[in-house]
């Protein structure tokens, strides 16, 4: 049972600061992304330190005001979560987008679970690229730009299954013309598809293609380092 000054969450990341201490990210149900050093752990025994590894639910209280917080407390909420092959480089995956990708302090309830959602699925050996695109749709989602499979973003009509639709950034779904010939085109079909929550073999792959077109302005230039492990 956390005490109120606690807050629920996972370590994304940590690394080496200064000589004896740690910078960690954290996920927290409560204040969303957070950042805080670990003083006077990286060299000792303590159970602070092991308590700081991805995919180990924790509890944990901060000090300070600014940006960068200090760790004031942590304690197990639960056991680590192991993790192994491509389970565990997926769980990475998902960290990084959670680092890259949600701002600072935003707290979201949705994301939160969804995430720990999607590492017990992980856990469990359930079906992996489903629930990465379940996990990458709710944060798409949270963030405002999850497209509406089940409307032309244009005329507001219903999506007819009968026709194919492209991405327009920051609009949605519109029916597809010769004039969108260097636009990625999608069967209305897979869209509805989509809308449905079907997890056939042909909507998980235009799940995909639509995951990295959704992806593409929000990473920028800096690609993701997660994938380079499953290369």
């Amino acid at each position: 049972m956390k005490s109120d000054n606690s807050y629920l969450g996972y370590v994304l990341h940590r690394r080496p600061y200064r000589e004896t201490s740690y910078l960690v990210d954290f996920f927290t149900l409560e204040l969303g992304c957070i950042r805080a050093v670990a003083r006077g752990v990286k060299n000792s025994k303590s159970d602070k330190k092991s308590l700081l590894q991805p995919f180990q639910p924790l509890t944990a209280s901060f000090a300070g005001k600014g940006e960068l917080q200090s760790l004031r407390k942590v304690e197990s909420a639960g056991p680590t979560l192991m993790l192994v092959g491509k389970p565990m480089f997926c769980a990475m995956y998902l960290n990084e987008l959670v680092t890259r990708l949600l701002p600072t302090g935003m707290a979201s309830d949705s994301v939160f679970h969804a995430y720990q959602s999607a590492l017990q699925s992980l856990l469990t050996g359930d079906d992996i690229e489903w629930v990465l695109r379940q996990f990458e749709f709710c944060l798409f989602d949270e963030l405002g730009v999850l497209p509406d499979f089940s409307t032309d973003a244009q005329s507001g009509l219903p999506i007819n299954e009968q026709c194919n639709y492209v991405l327009i950034p920051e609009l949605g779904f519109t029916e597809y013309h010769s004039g969108m010939s260097k636009l990625q085109p999608f069967p209305g079909r897979m869209l509805m598809a989509l809308a449905n929550g079907e997890t056939d073999v042909q909507t998980k792959k235009v799940a995909k293609v639509l995951v990295r077109l959704l992806l593409a302005p929000l990473i920028g230039n800096k690609p993701l380092k997660s994938r380079e492990l499953f290369s």
